[in-house]
């Protein structure tokens, strides 16, 4: 019996690259290693302070697409780490990919795993060559190479509701879970070798244990993996608003499964696909960054405390200088064509955020980004933060409540006017 599911709720769109038809979309993509050198701290759970790193479990990776129409050009890349680069980082990136590449805009999107280095210190292991700096050139090296590498392209887009996520915060019985896995795969024209795929969903990856201190990107690294290895080109996983929701296990109880399972669904939902369209005529960015109030008062003693017991001195001293002048969070914002928008935020938003945006924005496609192109902690809708509890506290979500709709409500509105629909 077919699967319903797929056949009722996935949406095929295929957009072949046609200067007959509009302009020539090119796609490029490459692959570097990122693994940092034993030793330094992890990233991502609290018990383990800065105890250092003592085994890699298995390698890092940066993954990089570069989209062109036309003259516009934007970079999307998947980065096996718990959070985005800072944003001292992120604009020595954009400053070099200005220069390099005539790339304006760009997503730098952590898949958060929670075996990753910390990117706040970056002093580590030496003052003279840190390994952020070094962090920083890879990814610029890997954008220069995607896009010395575009080339004409088409590109297929299918979604679907799948069951491999749910909601680890709300006590609810309506509790938000966003299902949604959207998989986009580029393939060459003049080959028809598979360039790249996109796979966006959303799930915490900490499918290994914190007393576990090796560096491991989860189960994303593993589902992008099993991806390659069968179709080919290069992989990346582009996670979600995970703020709230964890994997469902009963698809696999480690990374290795959990990742080949999910990887093997993005597969099967392009398996045979056909239906073609219109290419996209023009690309839109646009970016966008905020200040906001804070619900956190690091002077005080009890609130540092726990601050304390949730990081270690190193990374509160970095939060206090980053928070001082308020939080200032990251809005980057795309339209490829009419039909397919890209929003990334800098945060663990709540799977809330996503669900509203993507019913209002009205688009047939709309990859929602989360922990992109810096962090800045969980991201509760208004609903989560009367309820409490982790993720929705001041403690870890130290932003003003409703924070996160005024974020989506901008996005919502330079989606519309991007279409020409808002002046």
């Amino acid at each position: 019996m077919p699967n319903y599911r797929i056949s009722l709720l996935a949406t095929i769109l295929s957009l072949a690259a046609s200067t007959a038809q509009g302009q020539e979309l090119r796609v490029g993509a490459a692959r570097i290693d990122i693994t940092p050198p034993t030793g330094f701290p992890m990233w991502g759970y609290g018990a383990r302070h800065d105890s250092p790193t003592k085994r890699i479990r298995d390698q890092l990776h940066a993954r990089a697409v570069v989209v062109e129409v036309g003259k516009s050009r934007v970079a999307i890349v998947a980065l096996d780490l718990g959070r985005a680069p800072t944003r001292s980082s992120r604009d020595r990136i954009a400053n070099q990919l200005k220069e390099k590449c005539g790339i304006e805009h760009f997503f730098l999107v952590a898949s958060h795993t929670h075996h990753g280095p910390v990117l706040e210190l970056d002093t580590w292991p030496d003052a003279k060559k840190p390994y952020v700096r070094d962090l920083e050139h890879k990814i610029v090296k890997a954008i220069e190479d995607a896009c010395r590498t575009a080339e004409g392209a088409r590109m297929t887009i299918v979604r679907s509701e799948e069951n491999f996520n749910r909601n680890r915060h709300s006590k609810r019985m309506d509790r938000p879970v966003d299902r949604e896995l959207l998989v986009v795969r580029f393939d060459s024209i003049k080959t028809e070798k598979t360039i790249a795929h996109l796979v966006n969903f959303a799930a915490h990856p900490t499918m290994l244990p914190a007393s576990l201190h090796e560096f491991s990107p989860d189960f994303p690294g593993f589902l992008c993996a099993h991806v390659e290895k069968n179709r080919g080109g290069v992989c990346l996983f582009l996670q979600g608003a995970a703020g709230d929701l964890s994997p469902e296990t009963a698809h696999g109880r480690t990374p290795e499964a959990f990742g080949k399972s999910l990887g093997q669904k993005a597969l099967d939902l392009l398996k045979d696909v056909k239906a073609q369209e219109k290419p996209p005529r023009d690309l839109k960015t646009s970016r966008h960054t905020f200040n906001f109030g804070k619900r956190v008062d690091l002077d005080n003693p009890f609130i540092r405390a726990a601050y304390s017991i949730a990081f270690f001195p190193d990374l509160i001293s970095f939060y206090e200088r980053e928070y001082r002048e308020g939080i200032r969070p990251d809005l980057t914002v795309a339209l490829l064509g009419e039909k397919i928008g890209i929003v990334g935020v800098s945060g663990e938003f709540f799977s809330g955020h996503a669900l509203s945006l993507k019913k209002r924005a009205r688009l047939d496609h709309l990859l929602f980004l989360g922990y992109c192109n810096d962090y800045h902690q969980y991201f509760p809708t208004i609903e989560a933060a009367s309820e409490g509890g982790y993720g929705a506290d001041e403690i870890v979500a130290p932003v003003e409540v409703g924070a996160g709709e005024r974020m989506m409500n901008h996005a919502l509105l330079e989606l519309y006017r991007m279409r020409g629909m808002l002046k």
